[in-house]
């Protein structure tokens, strides 16, 4: 199959407008039409629905997509392998990724890391629970993981990814909702939702922290495994959460976010790695380092 067929087919679903994806390509709009009516004579069917008003994908179109685009991507990447001979960065690094809170980076990363780094073959785990990432590191498990501070085991590194502001959610009907801000004392007689006290979650460990600190016990009357159920509950009204900002692009309706009142509290969120990376490590880390600097100290308390 010819792969310009397949690049015009690709780029057109991006667009979903002929002239644009013709342009992105650098050929004449007529010359884009004229491909992709190729392309689907020689699959047998409709790819695409044109009217005078908007361009979609058939079914069979959306079917072939994804398809389609590992074809496009294999071909750039074997160009760029073969361009990269001479000094090669070969090898595969899992990357751990915790839940909600590091989950919308994931495609810029795998985006960036193809493209800068196309001898590497990066695979993605989830770990569920950050606390997780220093023993699956030790045991060889993953090469690279996102984590959070303070860093206890010796033979490991970490850079800060992220400063993540400590919040309180509550739901939009709740007496604090009003709030700008909430002082924790104010959830004192309030039912909590949090992480299960099994699973060494440091956001749970934070909340337990900093109620210890205010002098109260939380009163948890609901433990669930990830920050979706738990926003998804507290918005239902069956109690308060303590969160961090990296979970508020969860759109959760009936959820109202705040930070604690008084100074700033932040926890450090931060990629993970062993000391003597590989060379294929070594490459997603200055990958990384690129896409994503180390963010200033913000002003405020960063709990370690």
């Amino acid at each position: 199959m010819d792969l310009k067929l397949l690049q015009a087919f690709v780029m057109l679903a991006d667009e979903l407008h002929f002239t644009r994806a013709a342009e992105r390509l650098g050929v004449a709009q007529p010359v884009i039409s004229q491909w992709i009516r190729k392309l689907e004579r020689e699959c047998d069917v409709a790819l695409v629905e044109r009217t005078t008003r908007a361009v979609k994908l058939t079914a069979a179109g959306a079917a072939a997509l994804p398809h389609a685009r590992q074809m496009v991507e294999a071909s750039r990447l074997m160009g760029r392998a073969i361009q990269q001979e001479d000094t090669p960065v070969l090898g595969s690094v899992t990357l751990g990724y915790a839940g909600a809170s590091s989950r919308p980076w994931l495609p810029g990363i795998a985006r960036a890391v193809r493209w800068e780094a196309p001898g590497v073959d990066l695979q993605l785990k989830s770990m569920v629970y950050a606390s997780s990432a220093p023993s699956l590191l030790m045991a060889g498990d993953l090469h690279v993981a996102f984590s959070r501070r303070p860093l206890t085991y010796t033979g490991l590194d970490d850079r800060v990814f992220e400063y993540e502001r400590v919040l309180v959610g509550v739901s939009t009907d709740h007496r604090l909702a009003e709030h700008q801000e909430i002082d924790i004392r104010e959830l004192i007689d309030e039912p909590w939702v949090m992480f299960p006290g099994q699973q060494g979650s440091t956001v749970r460990d934070l909340g337990l922290r900093l109620a210890t600190q205010a002098g109260f016990v939380p009163k948890v009357v609901q433990e669930a495994p990830d920050s979706y159920t738990i926003l998804g509950l507290v918005a239902a009204g069956v109690g308060v959460t303590m969160t961090v900002s990296s979970v508020a692009h969860v759109d959760t309706p009936g959820l109202k976010l705040a930070p604690l009142a008084g100074p700033p509290r932040y926890l450090a969120a931060t990629l993970l790695h062993r000391r003597k990376p590989s060379r294929a490590t070594q490459a997603v880390l200055d990958v990384l380092a690129e896409l994503h600097p180390t963010p200033t100290r913000p002003s405020g308390i960063v709990l370690d």
